[in-house]
């Protein structure tokens, strides 16, 4: 059973929440070096989390003769030197979302790792929740039949750092922060081999005096006719709001994946409050704590898939190149804000296949001679029919004793 040693580039929360999956379930798997703009965080994070080095200078940490992987958890704006240093010392990379400013940047990320020929893996950790990765799973096994519409909701009061709120450094506001999580969790929904065609989106800046969107929703709009719908938000008060709809032609699913699922605690201000989860901002009266956040957000998850891949030599569930898909998207949904109109995703490299219409492999039903729009069942059992005359185009319902009675 191989191990790995890891360059942890960056210390802000997020390198926290990879430190924590890192060292618990695949303990085998250690940071050896951190990474950090400043020594004095770097200090603090070495020893919060038992990690042997810490250094100010990235290429030292990413050419650490005793670091086989590279893990990047630096602002958006120092991804594509990260990710250039680890390719040219051979390294594994493993990338923070979103992978680039924009679409071009995350194609250069992409060329750089394929070129060098090491690994690249994209860490989309919302992909992997306990509760996507069993819904992703129906979705495929065709529990609900053809997916046709799937929406994908993560709103909180805003981020953490203050890098975070200059659109200069990130490349955007809201769509960047968490319209790439949502994106491409529709994408785990719809397929991947369904391309995404154009975009629809609105953003606005409601409440921060910033210079970039803090709400924005859109459409995506598929090549099977699914569309996809995201909702993103800066400034949602209670805590973070990440949920998921997703309608079939044979079911539908609905997932909460953090707020309100089941743990809930009141609090009139009693001894020993503190940190409750990411983002809440109550500490007294009602509260909804999370049991074990690594594993809800899917960090744990996400690094067993990513290890086992290095170790087998497959793909990871999130690569580089879905990094660069989700970064196309969002270039049209900023281009489609501006514009107010549908805008085309600009992929320069589709990788995926061709996706069927939806309905376009299945005979409708008939009854008599017409289609079968709907079937519904009434109080005494029978069934009521919704037909259309394929001759005469006319509707008409008749209702017929249940099937084999």
């Amino acid at each position: 059973m191989q191990h790995h040693q890891i360059a942890m580039l960056g210390t802000g929360l997020i390198g926290d929440f990879y430190s924590a999956a890192l060292h618990a379930q695949r303990s085998r798997d250690r940071v050896r070096v951190v990474y950090s703009r400043s020594e004095e965080r770097g200090r603090a994070f070495r020893e919060r989390w038992d990690i042997a080095e810490s250094t100010t200078d990235m290429k030292a940490a990413i050419e650490h003769p005793e670091v086989d992987v590279v893990v990047i958890g630096v602002p958006n704006f120092l991804h594509e030197e990260a990710v250039a240093a680890a390719a040219e010392a051979g390294k594994a990379v493993l990338c923070t979302k979103p992978l680039g400013r924009n679409a071009e940047e995350a194609r250069r990320m992409l060329d750089t790792v394929e070129r060098a020929g090491v690994f690249g893996g994209y860490l989309e950790d919302l992909c992997y929740t306990p509760k996507t990765t069993k819904a992703v799973r129906a979705v495929h096994a065709g529990t609900i039949g053809e997916v046709t519409w799937v929406r994908s909701r993560e709103a909180h009061p805003g981020p953490h750092s203050a890098w975070f709120w200059d659109g200069r450094l990130t490349g955007g506001g809201a769509i960047v922060d968490l319209g790439c999580h949502c994106i491409e969790i529709i994408r785990n929904y719809v397929g991947k081999d369904n391309r995404p065609l154009e975009v629809l989106c609105h953003a606005d800046t409601l409440v921060h005096p910033i210079g970039d969107e803090d709400n924005a929703v859109a459409l995506i709009r598929f090549e099977s006719g699914a569309l996809g719908q995201f909702e993103v938000s800066w400034t949602f008060r209670g805590g973070m709001d990440l949920r998921d709809e997703v309608a079939g032609t044979q079911g539908t699913i609905w997932v909460n994946n953090f707020l309100r699922t089941g743990f809930e605690m009141f609090s009139a201000g009693g001894s020993g409050g503190g940190y409750v989860a990411e983002k809440s901002e109550a500490h007294r009266g009602w509260m909804f704590p999370v049991g074990d956040e690594a594993a809800e957000l899917g960090y744990i998850d996400m690094f067993t898939d990513m290890f086992q891949a290095i170790e087998n030599g497959t793909p990871p569930r999130e690569s580089f190149y879905d990094g660069y898909v989700v970064n196309a998207v969002m270039d049209a949904a900023f281009r489609s804000a501006r514009s107010r109109s549908w805008e085309t995703v600009e992929l320069a490299d589709w990788r995926g296949g061709q996706a069927a219409r939806i309905g376009s492999g299945r005979a409708p039903e008939t009854h008599d001679g017409q289609v079968v729009i709907k079937r519904e069942i009434l109080p005494d059992g029978r069934h009521k029919l919704i037909l259309k005359d394929p001759a005469s185009g006319d509707y008409t319902d008749r209702v017929v004793a249940a099937p084999g009675s």
